[in-house]
């Protein structure tokens, strides 16, 4: 629980009792003893109590400044048996130290509320949410990363899933770490994506202590059929776990959704045997020779992504064992989605033109790589931001001509108010910057997210009434590319359909009562 802007209650009650430490040398007379005590008794506590146990970078200057005022604000209340009492410090040497003080405390507090622990919103669907980690070799693919000709391609893959409702499964077992199965592996992974974007690891030191609303292991939820497949690719750079929020709610709403590490694309992959497996991708500079390795990576994703949905169908087959029990018989392979974020959004976009067992692709944000001349089958949601010519001339053009060449609509849903990192977790732990997570509070960018794909796919994989372009309209600006059934695969007529939320914001359905180029970004 959140008391304060990115602090826990212990955390909050330190930066108040070091604010009240401070107030106390400037409070009348009558007040200035309680007072002192009170906030002094109360700043050793909470310290105390943060060290033990975990303490935040950020809570450091605040506990500083409290140190600071300690004595200023104690040492004139304690009366000596012999002699005068303490001298109090002279006017302008008092004010300047306790404006040094707040300043100190002030600055903890920014940084708290720049960069808090992430506190993940309920998902909203009827069916708690269980997770599961497997890792799955593929024996017919080379490992085209490393030079040991003996190398099979690995992938690790985690699952959201309804779960099973009671004590035994999710009431009162222990939510899920983010990052990580461990809080190890959390640090580990954390400290990977600070080094991937170049910043010092204890920036990035909430994520470890955060917790998400799945439960660990927890058995598939009973009854209600077999379950649609969402596949998802993170983007460069990202790792499974970075649309935790979106793959929650979704499956809350009774999908199964399937988000994968690609080993040397991902900042951090630990495996099974305990080894961690960094990144050994990064850009060059030149634009004709990064759009060929961003060709090469989408395909070896587009791949990764065809491979797990084979081995979900095995595992629903029952001929390997499920990460989850009552997971076997399941799984409707039937009514797949791939989908991915940034560079995953465009291996979401291969993997359905190579493979017909995709019955959908929604598209976060990514520019579409790789050969784009074989049109998509499958119906297709880009989600994107405010992109100008003047941000990326080529990323707009080249989706349309994807989506124009398709045989089914093709939606584009241009959100104002985002960034690039808008469409995944980034929001709730880095600071409100809006060329790094757009203009929108901390949580809409996650709920338009969660909300259209959720129309998305309830109307292509569960054939929801109702008119879907409707539905998306009320997220931001849609442009439909419908097909023209006398020319299959040509250019088809373009429709705009402004936005249509309703007074008050977003319908209640957006989990709630309530620019580069995206390969560049994770």
């Amino acid at each position: 629980m959140i008391a304060g802007p990115g602090m826990s209650p212990l955390e909050f009650l330190a930066v108040l009792a070091a604010v009240a430490l401070v107030a106390a040398r400037w409070s009348p007379a009558g007040a200035r003893r309680p007072l002192a005590l009170t906030a002094a008794a109360t700043a050793v506590s909470a310290g105390a109590l943060l060290a033990v146990l975990g303490l935040r970078w950020q809570l450091v200057p605040v506990l500083a400044g409290a140190a600071l005022a300690l004595p200023s604000a104690v040492l004139p209340l304690l009366r000596r048996r012999t002699g005068p009492p303490p001298r109090r410090a002279r006017r302008w040497p008092a004010l300047l130290g306790s404006a040094a003080c707040i300043g100190l405390v002030a600055a903890g507090a920014g940084a708290a509320w720049a960069l808090p622990v992430p506190v993940f919103p309920d998902p909203t669907g009827p069916h708690e949410v269980g997770t599961a980690v497997v890792q799955w070799d593929d024996p017919d693919r080379p490992e085209t990363a490393t030079p040991d000709p003996g190398d099979r391609r690995t992938v690790v893959v985690q699952l959201w899933y309804p779960a099973r409702r009671g004590p035994a499964d999710t009431g009162r077992a222990a939510k899920a770490q983010y990052l990580g199965r461990t809080p190890q592996e959390a640090r580990t992974v954390a400290h990977g994506l600070a080094d991937y974007l170049g910043a010092p690891g204890f920036l990035l030191d909430g994520l470890p202590r955060a917790r998400t609303n799945a439960v660990p292991g927890a058995a598939v939820v009973q009854g209600g059929g077999r379950f649609p497949l969402v596949l998802f690719s993170p983007g460069l750079g990202g790792v499974r776990t970075q649309n935790t929020a979106w793959a929650e709610e979704l499956a809350g709403r009774g999908y199964v959704v399937a988000a994968l590490d690609h080993p040397y694309d991902s900042a951090a992959v630990v495996l099974a045997d305990g080894r961690t497996v960094r990144t050994r991708i990064a850009a060059t500079g030149d634009e004709a020779e990064d759009a060929r390795r961003s060709a090469r990576w989408t395909a070896v994703r587009a791949a990764d992504l065809r491979f797990v949905l084979t081995q979900l169908g095995r595992v629903d087959r029952g001929e390997i064992p499920g990460p989850a029990r009552g997971m076997t018989g399941r799984l409707d392979t039937g009514r797949a989605a791939a989908t991915g974020h940034s560079l995953g959004g465009a291996a979401a976009l291969q993997a359905a033109r190579q493979d017909p067992r995709f019955a959908a692709v929604i598209d976060l944000d990514g520019y579409p790589h790789g050969p784009a001349s074989r049109p998509l089958r499958q119906p297709v949601l880009a989600l994107t931001q405010s992109v100008g010519p003047g941000t990326d001339p080529d990323y707009i053009p080249r989706l349309t001509r994807v989506l124009e060449l398709g045989t089914a609509p093709g939606y584009r849903l241009t959100v104002p108010g985002t960034a690039h990192l808008s469409f995944t977790d980034a929001p709730l732990y880095l600071p409100p910057v809006p060329s790094l997570v757009g203009s929108l509070d901390r949580a809409s960018g996650l709920r338009i997210t969660a909300g259209a794909s959720a129309a998305f796919l309830d109307h292509t994989l569960r054939g929801a009434p109702g008119d879907l372009a409707g539905l998306l309209s009320a997220y931001g600006d849609l442009t439909v590319h419908r097909p023209d059934d006398g020319r299959p695969g040509g250019s088809p007529p373009v429709a705009f359909i402004p936005p249509t939320t309703p007074p008050g914001g977003l319908p209640e359905a957006v989990m709630g009562p309530a620019a580069r180029r995206p390969p560049q970004s994770s």
